[in-house]
């Protein structure tokens, strides 16, 4: 279970959907183990701030967003405006050696796109991103989601939804039964994670979309993209499906997953209301069950090759740490290769 200095930096996290924070409001969202205050002005804008007033530590987000484009304190009325720059303390009479602009609380670089909401959580505060957010590639806006709380660490979520032997017995459902066979998946590194590059999936429930082939990507810190492409009614179909798992705090990880699609193809809605939620509550109560072993802190256990992704995570993350404390490049240690296993 990650431990709250184990959280990877310098990378975005995405804590909302963009749909979830109307004009003029805020809320405190915890990410990183942060207390962080998201809003919106009320033109619009989103901002993130450290959700701590630097001077009595009360919570931003119980206060309000001003006209003038500023987050108001509940306690003495400190003003801020979306930079983290203080603009106002009410009670200062003018004769005071204090500055208001000389008062700052952490201001969160945050994205809006593809009806997303991104921070980005920089190892060192006041640090620029390195790069922008991921994005699906389709124009069309989301059509489904669903999140869960998992109570577990992020790295626990992660491994167990990238888990490839797990299916037959997580989502052992009568109408999800299949016998196990051999799997043979070819893998290649990315930019900061990897791919099991574009194959025909073996599930039946993907032929109401015609001849699929499906490309799974894994980049840090948790996003694992899924692009499935067919030609149906002479059409090119692309369907694209998000799932971030997004931490809380060290021991509460949401799972968030978004999936986008053409209009005309919405007919496949009620599959994804049906049984969406089913399979991540699947993944969630396996790790509810796991967590109940782990209060005794066993020695775990990595297998070849069905573990391999598991084993890459690790490897991936453990460089991408070194890299950001020792300010060199990344080096990404996946290795292109063929995993075989039974599911």
């Amino acid at each position: 279970m990650a431990e709250m200095g184990e959280f990877l930096r310098d990378l975005w996290y995405m804590p909302a959907l963009a749909s979830s924070l109307a004009p003029g409001q805020m809320r405190r969202e915890m990410l990183l183990g942060e207390p962080l205050v998201l809003g919106r002005l009320k033109g619009g804008a989103l901002f993130a701030l450290r959700d701590i007033c630097p001077h009595r530590g009360v919570p931003l987000s119980a206060g309000r967003v001003l006209p003038e484009g500023s987050v108001e304190c509940p306690y003495h009325g400190w003003r801020f405006k979306p930079g983290g720059q203080c603009t106002k303390i009410p009670s200062l009479t003018g004769s005071e050696d204090l500055k208001a602009e000389s008062i700052k609380v952490r201001a969160y670089p945050v994205r809006e796109q593809d009806g997303l909401i991104w921070v980005y959580m920089a190892a060192r505060p006041g640090s620029e991103p390195k790069n922008e957010p991921p994005r699906p590639g389709v124009s069309h806006p989301m059509r489904w989601t669903e999140t869960q709380r998992f109570a577990c660490g992020i790295d626990h979520a992660v491994i167990g939804l990238m888990d490839p032997a797990h299916a037959a017995y997580v989502h052992d459902h009568w109408w999800w039964k299949r016998k196990a066979r051999l799997k043979e998946k070819h893998y290649a590194p990315l930019a900061n994670g990897f791919v099991m590059t574009a194959h025909r999936p073996s599930k039946p429930a993907y032929r109401i979309l015609g001849d699929v082939t499906t490309e799974i990507t894994f980049e840090l810190p948790s996003t694992r993209f899924e692009t499935l492409r067919s030609r149906l009614l002479g059409t090119d179909v692309k369907v694209v499906g998000l799932t971030v798992c997004t931490p809380r705090d060290s021991e509460n990880t949401d799972v968030i997953q978004v999936f986008w699609w053409p209009a005309w193809l919405n007919f496949i809605y009620p599959f994804f209301w049906a049984l969406g939620r089913t399979f991540i509550a699947d993944d969630r109560k396996i790790v509810e069950l796991q967590k109940e072993g782990l209060k005794f802190s066993p020695q775990l256990m990595l297998i070849q090759d069905s573990d391999q992704p598991a084993i890459w995570y690790h490897r991936v993350k453990k460089a991408w740490t070194e890299s950001v404390e020792n300010g060199t490049d990344f080096v990404n240690p996946v290795q292109e290769r063929i995993l075989r296993w039974r599911s």
